[in-house]
């Protein structure tokens, strides 16, 4: 051949710019320097721009995330990162586990989930360990990831959907948008509206009791900690049935042990905690006092931190726990049977 023109593109995968590189040999050289000379690359360069660029948007579609974001994400994202426990136990809700590359510390339910590469905490991501999974996806949070992480993720072409839910509707909205992204939407219908249907029913039967006792939950030891009208444990224990001694002050304040036994809780519930037998200290220490209502009648009670912290379908489960230990007369079997 006497002579050619080369065109070389390049296509960066962070901003879907298009690198449009010509070279001639032989004759041709005489016609690129008349193209060149003739603005007539500068066209070309944008018209196969436009050109590339719609064949990568193609697979994309734009969202608004829950913290006001705008996101471009996959029509069908196959290499998942979850940024939170919460995130990893909706996703396997959604059956879409096999989409998951990577996951975050303590994401440990359902027990498959704790199998899976871990990319740190949620507090604290390991940004290099996400990169080298390869994610088409990052489902974050907005309470705990740093929003510097998502920002880094985000310029290297990494999208990260955030969702923020700080309520039980605020869960339910979290499944159905992830099962949007994930091309489940009929079965996050399902999950939301079995969520719906046994807070309901929670909700019913507990307006059928005669009172409402007064809840301390204790969250921490040294100093007590309690979760005030912010939380998802204020809404668990109102819908429950119960009153919040915490619920006039908000997020997470602290209380003096003078300031408890004054407020003289019907009921107190513990969190697990980290020390083994650490329960079994801190009960032996409330029953120094047995002018405390909870302390007389024996209603002090150990609960499972992960299911009333994490903001996942497991919170309705962590409701209807509450229930039972805030209201024991009424006919919680009835109502599983009614469920089933």
């Amino acid at each position: 051949m006497a002579g050619h023109i080369e065109y070389r593109l390049a296509l960066t995968r962070t901003s879907g710019t298009v690198c449009l590189g010509l070279t001639a040999r032989g004759k041709f050289r005489k016609q690129l320097k008349m193209i060149k000379k003739n603005g007539l690359i500068i066209w070309i360069g944008i018209g196969l721009t436009i050109l590339l660029y719609g064949g990568v948007s193609a697979g994309t579609r734009t969202l608004v995330d829950q913290t006001g974001r705008t996101v471009a994400v996959p029509d069908s994202p196959v290499r998942i990162v979850s940024l939170a426990p919460s995130i990893t136990e909706i996703i396997f809700g959604l059956e879409c586990e096999n989409r998951l590359k990577g996951v975050t510390s303590h994401s440990d339910y359902p027990a498959a989930a704790s199998t899976l590469p871990q990319v740190g905490s949620y507090v604290r991501l390991d940004i290099e360990k996400i990169i080298a999974l390869q994610p088409d996806l990052c489902i974050g949070i907005k309470d705990g990831n740093p929003k510097e992480s998502v920002m880094r993720l985000d310029s290297l072409g990494i999208p990260v959907y955030a969702v923020n839910p700080r309520r039980l509707d605020t869960i339910m909205a979290s499944v159905l948008e992830i099962g949007n992204l994930l091309g489940a939407s009929e079965r996050a219908g399902k999950l939301a509206e079995t969520m719906r249907t046994r807070i309901d029913r929670v909700e019913q039967l507990a307006a059928t009791a005669g009172s409402r006792p007064r809840v301390f939950f204790q969250i921490g030891v040294a100093p007590i900690v309690s979760a005030g009208s912010d939380t998802f444990i204020h809404e668990l224990i109102q819908k429950a049935g119960g009153v919040n001694l915490a619920g006039t002050q908000t997020s997470y304040p602290r209380f003096s042990l003078e300031e408890i036994v004054v407020a003289a809780p019907d009921i107190i519930i513990i969190t697990t905690m980290e020390r083994e037998n650490a329960f079994d200290e801190v009960k032996a220490g409330w029953r120094q006092w047995p002018n405390i209502p909870a302390v007389a009648n024996n209603r002090i009670f150990l609960v499972d931190s992960d299911i009333f912290d994490r903001p996942s379908p497991r919170l309705v489960e962590a409701l209807e726990m509450l229930a039972r230990l805030i209201h024991p007369e009424l006919a919680w079997d009835n109502l599983q049977k009614a469920i089933e």
